[in-house]
């Protein structure tokens, strides 16, 4: 360097020496890649000092000239031995010095590329890896569980209480819990259970027994009745006895079929009023002309709210067709029993008697008996009159059935 006085004369040089050992760059910095040298230039490309010139090539010259000398720069090229390397310049001093850096080509696993990757993988590895390890523990101890639980508790509502979740002794305290508390749940029900259906057994047999009884006195007040028609001589009086025997026959009857038939709430309808309308002529079967039945009876489950107006209607129209249309030469009777829909009907004909006069409907006691027990069904009763001569009494009411629902 050129130095002057105060003056502006010339004076001599200032000369500053550096030894180029103490410029030789070092490459411990772990951001740089593997394998990478570094090297000091002048302007022309010249190396001044470099970690290893054999990773350089021969001529730098010709890429540290040029518009981008101003500036870093990054190309490709061989070095004195032929290996393909990466290089990157940029400037220290001015235009003068350059620094030179010198790195060995790699592939997709290279260090510019793994360093970003690594940057954003390894955070989401971090994040994602206790999640799962989470979600893991949560599925072993709780999720896992819980499914299990769920299937105990359907066999539960199934009714099925004498399975145990024994499986959940191996649970996590909590769950398991959960399960002794379910298992002592389901014993209480099973217990509650059996007791209700001992009840339920008990009441059943008690009102079975009830009913038996209720009969055993009917038929002793109709043996009673019996004794006293026999001792009566007034034709009348007998009639108004024999009728009032009737009717208690019938509710005897239906207290005997409710306790003998398998259910307590129902009674099979055919086969009743079969047996009821035996019953009926078989009492008075010696005292007039043989009659033939024909019956046309559909199934019916019938309640005893209901079988017991039923029962008392056909005994009224029965004991009217015997007394107007059948005693004096006989005859047939018909019972058709017919279910249309949400309504029933009972009808009940006569044959009649041939030759004989008209039949008029009367006003008397058994009408008005029969005309109670259909407000009793919430029915309606109809007279008939036949061509060929008898009387139908027809009885239409709501299906229990369809009136219960």
């Amino acid at each position: 360097m050129r130095a002057l006085d105060d003056q502006g004369r010339f004076e001599g040089v200032l000369t500053a020496v550096i030894d180029l050992d103490s410029l030789r760059p070092q490459t411990l910095d772990r951001s740089l890649p593997v394998q990478s040298q570094v090297a000091i230039t002048d302007s022309v490309g010249r190396i001044l000092s470099a970690t290893n010139g054999d990773s350089f090539p021969a001529d730098l010259g010709a890429n540290l000239n040029g518009p981008a000398r101003t500036g870093p720069r990054l190309w490709f090229e061989a070095d004195r031995k032929g290996s393909r390397r990466v290089f990157s310049s940029a400037p220290l001093v001015g235009q003068e010095v350059y620094v030179v850096l010198s790195a060995p080509m790699q592939g997709v696993v290279s260090w510019a590329v793994f360093n970003p990757v690594s940057g954003i993988l390894l955070p989401a590895l971090a994040f994602l890896l206790p999640l799962l390890a989470v979600g893991f523990v949560a599925d072993q101890g709780i999720v896992r569980w819980i499914v299990y639980l769920r299937r105990i508790a359907a066999i539960y509502e199934r009714g099925r209480y004498s399975v145990r979740p024994q499986r959940a002794a191996g649970a996590p305290p909590e769950m398991r819990q959960l399960a002794e508390s379910m298992d002592a749940m389901a014993r209480t029900i099973a217990a509650r259970d059996a007791t209700l259906r001992q009840s339920l057994v008990e009441k059943e047999d008690l009102l079975r027994e009830i009913h038996h009884r209720v009969k055993n006195n009917l038929q002793v007040i109709s043996s009673l009745l019996n004794l006293q028609e026999r001792a009566l001589d007034d034709p009348v009086s007998r009639a108004a006895m024999s009728d009032t025997r009737q009717r208690i026959s019938a509710i005897a009857l239906v207290y005997r079929a409710l306790y003998q038939g398998p259910d307590l709430r129902r009674v099979e309808l055919r086969d009743f009023l079969d047996e009821l309308i035996a019953q009926i002529l078989l009492a008075e079967s010696a005292r007039g002309a043989p009659i033939r039945t024909e019956l046309h009876i559909e199934a019916l489950e019938i309640d005893p709210d209901h079988l017991a107006p039923l029962a008392l209607f056909a005994v009224e129209a029965i004991t009217n067709a015997k007394k107007h249309g059948l005693d004096t030469c006989g005859g047939v009777l018909t019972v058709d029993f017919r279910v249309r829909g949400d309504n029933a009907e009972l009808a009940i004909t006569d044959s009649g008697v041939p030759g004989g006069p008209p039949v008029k409907v009367g006003e008397g006691v058994g009408r008005t008996l029969m005309t109670a027990f259909a407000r009793q069904l919430r029915g309606e009763v109809r007279y008939t009159v036949n061509k060929g001569g008898g009387l139908t009494a027809r009885l239409i009411f709501p299906t229990p059935l369809a009136g219960a629902s």
